[in-house]
């Protein structure tokens, strides 16, 4: 008969299979029979952690340590979940134990400095990540990390080397190919081959790149994610659109990832390319939603509304609110709000509180012609877009129309700090958290800019 032990290593199997569900039942099972067996309670909180359950997780990891005081794996899972569970003073004593427990425990300094990362004390996040430097230098995450702070930071020379590590690192989707990584090499009558590394919104972020290298003379193929392909494909600056899950048949002379781009040609926030916008909406569609307004009531400003991003986007928890949190801006009687929501978050639309519906998008929006087609002719109807940090907001700026993007108290690298302009797109305003999870304060600060009509 196995072990406890070899019972829990085979459920850690299971889960590292990505069935975090069906792992917590195992460990379940194994507590059932060893209550006090102390990494049962722990695999169990990581279970619990990856199905998003913080205090349950936060309550498996104590047991662990209450049978287990010595257990720096432990206080180190445990700040993680109590950093989720909007804890961080808690999450900093759990950090600070385990590494009292173990020096030189990577993992734990590592998380440290997310956690001052993630509440906006970059100094202190700059402190942890160079302490992981020194322990371990060749750590490709710790450099991942390293160059994202900096960038935050604006500082676009020390971080597009570091960041440039994120190669290294286990979860880099790789392209090999036959030919050179583009190093910066002339490109005129070359073919070069730009992908996409990430999200949706990096790539309409990034896919500005394809034509900087365009009036450098190149012939551009762009491989991205092919629910663009409708808005992209016909740019008069890339010269052939391939969907990511289609296989490259053409020749090219270069690859270089479209972000890298940025790197190699060494850009930094005050040279920006196309900041003032560089798609345009899908002409076919433009009149369509001209006549679909021209229907609605007149209620002066038009404004559209997003509150929700991917579930399954690591930040998520710290990016999204629930649409109640916009429930100030509903007082205000001259201004029609439409939803942008798709998907997940457009279940809420019936608790909007408003004197005035907020008003949805026709069933079908951006199915029939493809992903933000529709939106984009859309945004052109409408004064103003209030949204998170999601894809839309990158859509935005990339039209040139006016959005407020709101921001939690660390945002993604590409917000950067204390700023409420963007040097990546000239026609977006940024709202800021000043504490971690301030929605409303954020929202507040909205509402007084609408009052003002500071469009």
């Amino acid at each position: 008969m196995p072990s406890v032990d070899d019972f829990l290593q085979a459920a850690w199997k299971v889960h590292q299979a990505g069935e975090p569900a069906r792992a917590r039942q195992l460990y379940q099972q194994a507590i059932d029979q060893h209550p006090n067996h102390a990494n049962a309670w722990c695999y169990l909180g990581i279970a619990l952690h990856d199905l998003k359950r913080y205090p349950q997780a936060i309550a498996a990891y104590e047991r662990a340590i209450a049978l287990h005081p010595h257990f720096p794996i432990a206080y180190n899972k445990l700040g993680n979940s109590l950093r989720y569970d909007f804890r961080p003073a808690e999450a900093e004593q759990a950090f600070q134990k385990a590494i009292s427990l173990d020096p030189n425990y990577l993992s734990a300094h590592k998380n440290l400095g997310t956690l001052h990362a993630w509440q906006g004390a970059s100094d202190l996040a700059l402190q942890a990540y160079r302490r992981v430097a020194e322990l371990a230098p060749e750590d490709a995450e710790n450099h991942r990390n390293l160059g994202v702070l900096y960038l935050l930071r604006g500082d676009f020379a020390r971080g597009w080397p570091e960041y440039r590590w994120r190669w290294k690192c286990r979860e880099a989707l790789q392209h090999r190919y036959p030919v050179p990584r583009w190093q910066g090499e002339t490109l005129q009558g070359k073919t070069i081959l730009l992908y996409a590394e990430q999200g949706l919104g990096d790539t309409l972020n990034f896919v500005r790149f394809a034509q900087t290298l365009k009036d450098r003379g190149a012939n551009t193929m762009v491989h991205a994610q092919g629910n663009l392909s409708g808005l992209l494909r016909d740019l008069p600056w890339i010269d052939h659109y391939l969907p990511s899950n289609v296989r490259v048949e053409q020749p090219f002379d270069y690859h270089c990832s479209l972000l890298d781009v940025a790197d190699i040609l060494k850009i930094d926030s005050d040279h920006i390319p196309l900041s003032e916008g560089y798609l345009r909406p899908p002409a076919y569609l433009v009149p369509y939603w001209q006549r679909w307004f021209a229907e609605l009531p007149s209620a002066g400003l038009r404004v559209g509304l997003v509150w929700q991003g991917n579930r399954d986007h690591q930040a998520d928890t710290f990016r999204s609110f629930p649409l109640d949190t916009f429930r100030p801006l509903a007082e205000l009687r001259d201004i029609q709000f439409i939803s942008l929501q798709q998907g997940f978050g457009a279940e809420q639309l019936g608790d909007w509180p408003g004197p005035r519906p907020l008003l949805s998008l026709p069933e079908g929006t951006d199915q029939t012609s493809g992903t933000f087609m529709d939106t984009a002719a859309i945004l052109f109807q409408l004064d103003l877009v209030i949204t998170i940090d999601t894809s839309i907001a990158h859509l935005a700026g990339a039209l040139g129309r006016p959005a407020w993007v709101l921001l939690n108290k660390m945002p993604d690298w590409r917000w950067m700090l204390q700023r409420d302009d963007s040097p990546w797109y000239d026609s977006l305003r940024l709202f800021r958290q000043a504490t971690q999870g301030d929605w409303p304060g954020v929202v507040g600060q909205v509402k007084q800019a609408l009052l003002a009509r500071a469009l």
